[in-house]
C-alpha cells in the first residue's frame, strides 16, 4: 500500500488552557501537515485512490483543501487546477502557484468556484477533488482520530473542532466510531455568518446560506455535507453547535499566538474552535448541563490553515476592530 502524505501530527497538552477550562486539554496540531492543514489526510487518501492514472486533478477551495490537493498533485507528478473564488488572499493564490499548480478565480463564494471546478472535470476529463463532501476524505481524516487513540491514555471528554463544509466533523465521527468512542460528544464551532451546519441543526433540514459574511472564510460553504447534517440528527450521536463571532475567533487567534500560549499562528477558520476555550464557551455547556461537570481531556483540534500571515492578521485587526 501507497505510504500516506499526511504525517502523525503531535498531540500536545496546553497548560494555559487546561487551567483555562479546568481539565486537561490537548491539541492535536493538524497546522504542522505538509500542506498546512488536517486537509491533506482526506485528500490524501482519496487522490491515492482515485488520481493515479488522471490526466490531472481540478478542486475549489478557499485555501486549504486546494493547498492539499496541489501538494498531493505536485508529489504524485500530476497536474492540478486549483479554482478559488475572488474572496482567497493573494497570499494564497501565490503558495497554490508555488506548489506548481494552476490557479483560476472564478466567481465571489465556494460554491461559485466549485460549480467550475465540476465544468473542468466534465469538459476536460479531470479528476475532481471534492474539499469535503466524500466517504474517501472522511475515511483519510479519520486517521486523525485513531493516531489520538494511539497515543492518549484515556478516552476523551469531549472533541472541539470548527466547521465549515463538514469533512472534518465527518472524519471525526468516522474515526470514533472506529476506536469505539462514539459516546464522546462533539463541540462543533462556526462563526457567525459562515454557519451553515448550525442553520441546518436549527431548522431540522439542510439550509443553504444567502451568503457568507464571516471573515473565516475558509468555513464559507454555504450548505453542509449531507452526511454533516445526518450525524447530527443521531441518536446515537452527541454533537453540540455552537457559534462565535467573527471577533472571538480573531482574538482566540491572537491569544493562541501570545508568548504565553502556543506561539503559532492558525487562520480565523481555526479561531472559532479556539474560541470556544478562550470565551468560557465550554463552563457554559457546562453550567447548561450538556457537558459534563466533571469533563474528562478536552481534544481540541488545531485544523490548522494556509492562509494566514501576519499581514492577513493585521488586515483582519484593523477591518474587525474599526
Amino acid at each position: 500500500m501507497a505510504r500516506p502524505f499526511h504525517l502523525n501530527t503531535p498531540l500536545l497538552e496546553s497548560v494555559s488552557m487546561t487551567k483555562c477550562v479546568g481539565t486537561p486539554v490537548f491539541l492535536k496540531m493538524e497546522n504542522s501537515q505538509p500542506s498546512g492543514s488536517f486537509k491533506i489526510r482526506g485528500i490524501g487518501h482519496l487522490c491515492q485512490q482515485l488520481a493515479t492514472q488522471s490526466k490531472g486533478v481540478v478542486c475549489s477551495s478557499g485555501g486549504n483543501a486546494g493547498m492539499a490537493a496541489a501538494y498531493v498533485a505536485r508529489k504524485m507528478r500530476v497536474p492540478a487546477t486549483i479554482v478559488v473564488p475572488s474572496s482567497t488572499p493573494q497570499l494564497v493564490v501565490q503558495r497554490l502557484q508555488d506548489q506548481g499548480a494552476t490557479v483560476k478565480i472564478t466567481g465571489k463564494v465556494w460554491d461559485d468556484a466549485n460549480t467550475e471546478a465540476l465544468r473542468l472535470a466534465e469538459t476536460e476529463g479531470l479528476t475532481y477533488v471534492p474539499p469535503f463532501d466524500h466517504p474517501l476524505l472522511w475515511q483519510g481524516h479519520s486517521s486523525l482520530i485513531s493516531e489520538v487513540a494511539a497515543s492518549l491514555e484515556v478516552k476523551p471528554g469531549a472533541v472541539l473542532l470548527s466547521v465549515g463544509g463538514g469533512g472534518l466533523l465527518c472524519g471525526v465521527v468516522q474515526g470514533l466510531k472506529d476506536v469505539g468512542w462514539t459516546d464522546v460528544p462533539v463541540i462543533a464551532m462556526e462563526t457567525v455568518g459562515a454557519d451553515c451546519f448550525n442553520a441546518a441543526v436549527k431548522a431540522g433540514r439542510l439550509v443553504t446560506l444567502d451568503d457568507i459574511t464571516s471573515e473565516a472564510k475558509c468555513l464559507g460553504a454555504k450548505t453542509v455535507c449531507r452526511k454533516a447534517f445526518e450525524y447530527s440528527q443521531s441518536s446515537q450521536l452527541t454533537i453540540i453547535s455552537e457559534l462565535v463571532t467573527d471577533q472571538q475567533a480573531l482574538s482566540a487567534v491572537e491569544t493562541f499566538l501570545g508568548q504565553y500560549e502556543e506561539r503559532v499562528l492558525v487562520e480565523m477558520a481555526c479561531g472559532a474552535a479556539l474560541a470556544a476555550v478562550y470565551s468560557g464557551l465550554v463552563h457554559r455547556l457546562q453550567d447548561e448541563g450538556r457537558l459534563p461537570a466533571l469533563l474528562g481531556p478536552l481534544l481540541v483540534i488545531v485544523c490548522g490553515g494556509s492562509s494566514v500571515d501576519m499581514e492577513q492578521l493585521n488586515h483582519l485587526k484593523h477591518k474587525l476592530h474599526t
